[in-house]
């Protein structure tokens, strides 16, 4: 009876896991679109720093998937706001998924 007991406590342990790393990414993902948004309002020598380097290229290519489909709308961009709320909405079901195994 005693290794049964073990046996289920390991993948519920990998279950939380792996929502905590799950939420983890999807809130630095955030952290790092806010950055580059922020970054792209500032037009200045400072484009071509090696950290808006990375933050344009960590985020654009997720960025780019949502551009195709929702036009800018005047000088205003929602990509970021649909992108974030895609990831939100990824990390719910995953997480929901997860919660539903156990």
């Amino acid at each position: 009876m005693g290794e049964s007991g073990a046996t289920f406590v390991l993948p519920a342990d990998a279950v939380g896991s792996v929502q905590d790393f799950v939420t983890v990414f999807i809130w630095v993902y955030t952290l790092l679109i806010f950055a580059y948004v922020i970054a792209s309002w500032i037009r200045s020598p400072y484009t071509d720093h090696p950290l808006v380097r990375f933050l344009r290229d960590v985020c654009e290519p997720y960025l780019r998937l949502f551009r195709r489909v929702i036009p800018p709308v005047g000088p205003v961009d929602l990509s970021p706001m649909v992108a974030i709320a895609f990831l939100y909405l990824v990390q719910w079901l995953v997480v929901g998924v997860l919660l539903e195994r156990l």
